[in-house]
């Protein structure tokens, strides 16, 4: 699939979160979702995007965004991660890749020669009426909060 564009109606997702509950995306209704796709917990860059976004969590809730994060880690590995690092939003266990891929970011990637595939960091910002209001590719990790505030 490819990734949804800026003014289309954000795909629907279904998932379970670190705590065992079932999130989708009719429960962001009404509210202004941060949904972040990030390859690994508990990795150097996913984690400075994490605590990025966490440290500056109360400026996004100010601006009226929830955040929610998607990877292709399990519920218990988000626990971990969670707990390590004080997060304070939660985390999607998509195992499955099927909100990755139903947001065109499970791609082919290379590295040292070798291609793979992997969940390219991206972040779509998405309104009340479930429309995509921005697409953020290229994502500065460390500043990651100043990119959705912009």
């Amino acid at each position: 699939m490819s990734i949804p564009q800026i003014g289309e109606k954000a795909p629907d997702f279904s998932g379970v979160n670190q705590k065992g509950k079932t999130v989708s995306l009719a429960d962001f209704a009404g509210k202004k979702l941060v949904l972040y796709f990030y390859p690994k917990d508990d990795t150097p860059g996913c984690t400075a995007q994490a605590c990025n976004l966490t440290e500056n969590h109360r400026a996004l809730l100010k601006q009226g965004y929830v955040v929610l994060g998607v990877s292709p880690d399990t519920e218990k590995q988000h626990i971990k991660f969670i707990d390590k690092y004080k997060l304070t939003f939660d985390l999607l266990a998509d195992t499955e890749k099927e909100t990755i891929q139903a947001y065109g970011v499970w791609v082919e990637k290379s590295m040292y020669g070798r291609q793979y595939m992997g969940v390219a960091r991206t972040t779509f910002i998405i309104d009340e009426k479930g429309l995509i209001m921005d697409v953020i590719e290229k994502v500065k990790t460390k500043e990651h909060t100043a990119q959705i505030l912009k």
